[in-house]
C-alpha cells in the first residue's frame, strides 16, 4: 500500500492477500482471486491513482479492477469487483498509471492500451513493432516515455484531457470507488481527497428537474385552472376586472424574492406544522364540495339574495373559517396520527418529522420540495391563469347562452361545453406553465438543500439543471470537464423543453381540430 497501511500480496496459486496493520501485527482481512480458482494466472497487479483500486491483468489478457468498498452485509471494508474491460490480446505484463487521474496503460511486447478506471472505458490502442520492456507516464497527463530491450526510448504524445466524460459516464450507472454498487451519482468536487474521482452523472439532475416541476404544478395547477374557470364563467365581470390584473401582476415577481421567501419564511413556518398544512389540504377542497352541494339544496328564494356572480361572499368566510381551524388542530392532529417510539429515549412521542424518518426512511429536511411546490406554484400561477382565463372566456357566447337556455345550469354548461371548447387554449396554459417551472433556478436554489439525489420524497430536496448551472459554473475552470459538462446540461435541458412543447404543440392543434366551433 502507498502509506505501508494496507498491504496487498500476490501469491503463486492466482490469489490476493489483503492485510491490514493493526498497531502491533499484520491482520489477514481477505483473501480472494481476482480471475478465479481454476483461471490464468495473474500477470501484473497495481494500484490505480488514489490507491484505493486494484487493476489486475491474466496471461489470457482478461482484466479487471478490484475497490475498496464497505459490504453490506458484513460493514467491513473489502475488496469487490468493480470493473471488467475488453480483454488485452496477448496478456499485459506492463503497467503504468497516470498521476493526474485514473486512467492507466497496459502494455506487452505487440501493443499498448490506454484504459480508464471510473468508466471501464479504452481511450487508445496501438501496436508497436519492437520489443517493449517498460512504459512511463509523465505528471501532465500528455506525455509516454516507452523502453524497449535495445535501450532505445520512444516518446508519445498524449492528448485526452476529458477521460472521465462520455455517455456512460453522463447517463449510465457507474460503480464509483467507494460505493457497494453501481449508481447515478453527482458529485462534481471532492476537496483535497487523493481517493476522489469525478461524479458527473446528468440523472440526478434530470430527475431533479422533473421533482421539483412535478411538486410546483401539482400544487399550481388546480389553483390556476379552478380560478380561470370560476372567473370567466362565474364570477362579476366588475369584479373581475380588478381581480384579473391583481393576479396577473403576481408574475413581475421576481425570482430571488420568492426564493429569499421561501428558504426565510416558509420553510421555517411549516418546518413544525406539516400536519397542519395536511389539514388545510383537505379540508379546504372538500369543504368547498360540501358547500357547493348544500348551496344547490338551497331553495332559490334564498339563493337570489345573493347577486349572480358574488355568490364568493358566503364562501369566502367559511374557507378562512377552515384554514384557521386546520392550522390550529394541526399539532391535536399530530398527537393523534403520528405516534412512534423515539429510538434514542424509548418514548412514545408525537412528531411528524420523526414518524415520516420511520414510515419513508429517509430524512426530512427542512428546504424540501413541498417548500419549492409552494412558492414556484406561486410563480407558475399567474401565467397558467392567464392563458386559461383568456381561452375559457373566448369561447363564443351564443355556445353558452343556448346551453342555458336549453335548460342546464352555469356548472353543466362550463363543463360539457366550454372546457371542451377551450380544450386547446387549456393545454397551451398548461405546458406554458410546465416550461416555466422547469426553468426555474433561484427559487430551487435558494429554497433547497440543492442535494443532487434520486428520490421524489416531497421531504427532501433536490437540484435540477437549471440550478446546477448556476451553482457550478462560477466555479468551473474554462474549457474543463467541468465547465463543459454544464453546457451539456443546459442541452439536455433545452432538449427537454423544445420535445415538450413540441409535443404540446402537436396535441394543442389535435384539441383544436377536435373541437372548433364550426359556424
Amino acid at each position: 500500500g502507498p502509506n505501508a497501511e494496507p498491504l496487498v500480496d500476490r501469491c503463486e496459486q492466482g490469489s490476493v492477500q489483503y492485510f491490514r496493520w493493526t498497531g502491533s501485527k499484520w491482520d489477514l482481512r481477505q483473501r480472494f482471486y481476482p480471475f478465479g480458482r481454476n483461471s490464468d494466472s495473474i500477470a501484473s497487479m497495481n494500484f490505480i491513482k488514489g490507491e484505493v483500486s486494484l487493476a489486475f491483468s491474466s496471461l489470457s489478457g482478461d482484466q479487471v479492477v478490484f475497490s475498496l468498498y464497505r459490504f453490506p452485509d458484513s460493514g467491513e471494508r473489502l475488496y469487490g469487483q468493480t470493473k471488467t474491460f475488453e480483454p488485452f490480446p496477448g496478456g499485459a505484463d506492463i503497467f503504468a498509471r497516470s498521476m493526474r487521474n485514473k486512467a492507466f496503460f497496459i502494455a506487452n511486447s505487440e501493443r499498448i492500451s490506454l484504459r480508464y478506471s471510473t468508466t471501464a472505458d479504452i481511450r487508445w490502442e496501438k501496436e508497436v513493432h519492437y520489443p517493449l520492456r517498460h512504459l512511463v507516464v509523465n505528471g501532465k497527463f500528455d506525455r509516454i516515455l516507452a523502453l524497449d530491450d535495445n535501450g532505445d526510448l520512444h516518446l508519445y504524445s498524449l492528448s485526452d484531457p476529458h477521460p472521465e466524460a462520455g455517455f456512460r459516464a453522463f447517463f449510465a450507472r457507474i460503480w464509483y470507488e467507494g460505493q457497494d454498487s453501481p449508481q447515478f451519482i453527482w458529485q462534481s468536487s471532492g476537496g483535497s481527497s487523493d481517493d476522489f474521482e469525478p461524479k458527473l452523472s446528468l440523472i440526478p439532475l434530470i430527475v431533479g428537474s422533473l421533482k421539483g416541476t412535478f411538486y410546483a404544478l401539482l400544487f399550481a395547477l388546480p389553483i390556476a385552472l379552478l380560478a380561470a374557470i370560476y372567473t370567466s364563467q362565474f364570477l362579476s365581470p366588475e369584479l373581475k376586472r380588478v381581480i384579473k390584473p391583481g393576479i396577473e401582476i403576481m408574475a413581475s415577481l421576481p425570482s430571488v424574492v420568492l426564493g429569499f421567501l421561501a428558504a426565510l419564511w416558509l420553510a421555517p413556518l411549516i418546518e413544525d406544522r406539516i400536519p397542519s398544512v395536511i389539514l388545510i389540504c383537505i379540508g379546504v377542497p372538500a369543504t368547498a364540495v360540501l358547500f357547493g352541494y348544500l348551496w344547490n339544496l338551497l331553495p332559490i328564494r334564498f339563493r337570489i339574495l345573493i347577486p349572480k356572480g358574488w355568490e364568493f361572499i358566503v364562501f369566502l368566510p367559511v374557507m378562512i373559517i377552515v384554514c384557521y381551524l386546520g392550522w390550529h388542530l394541526g399539532p391535536l392532529f399530530e398527537q393523534v396520527a403520528f405516534r412512534l417510539q423515539d429510538p434514542s429515549t424509548g418514548q412514545t412521542v408525537a412528531d411528524f418529522r420523526l414518524w415520516w424518518e420511520s414510515f419513508a426512511g429517509s430524512q426530512f429536511q427542512q428546504r424540501n420540495s413541498l417548500v419549492v411546490g409552494f412558492m414556484m406554484g406561486f410563480a407558475v400561477i399567474p401565467i397558467i391563469y392567464t392563458i386559461a382565463d383568456d381561452a375559457l372566456s373566448a369561447v363564443p357566447k351564443a355556445l353558452t347562452s343556448a346551453s342555458l337556455a336549453l335548460g342546464a345550469s352555469r356548472w353543466q354548461t362550463t363543463a360539457r361545453i366550454v372546457l371542451p371548447s377551450a380544450a386547446a387554449g387549456i393545454f397551451s396554459a398548461f405546458m406554458i406553465g410546465l416550461g416555466r417551472a422547469v426553468g426555474e433556478t433561484m427559487i430551487v436554489v435558494m429554497a433547497t438543500g440543492n442535494t443532487p439525489i434520486m428520490d421524489m420524497d416531497i421531504f427532501s430536496g433536490m437540484r435540477t439543471l437549471s440550478a446546477n448551472i448556476a451553482v457550478e459554473l462560477p466555479e468551473a475552470p474554462q474549457d474543463g470537464t467541468l465547465y463543459r459538462t454544464l453546457f451539456l446540461g443546459a442541452f439536455v435541458l433545452f432538449v427537454l423543453t423544445f420535445t415538450v412543447n413540441t409535443v404540446a404543440e402537436v396535441l394543442r392543434h389535435r384539441l383544436r381540430e377536435r373541437y372548433k366551433v364550426v359556424g
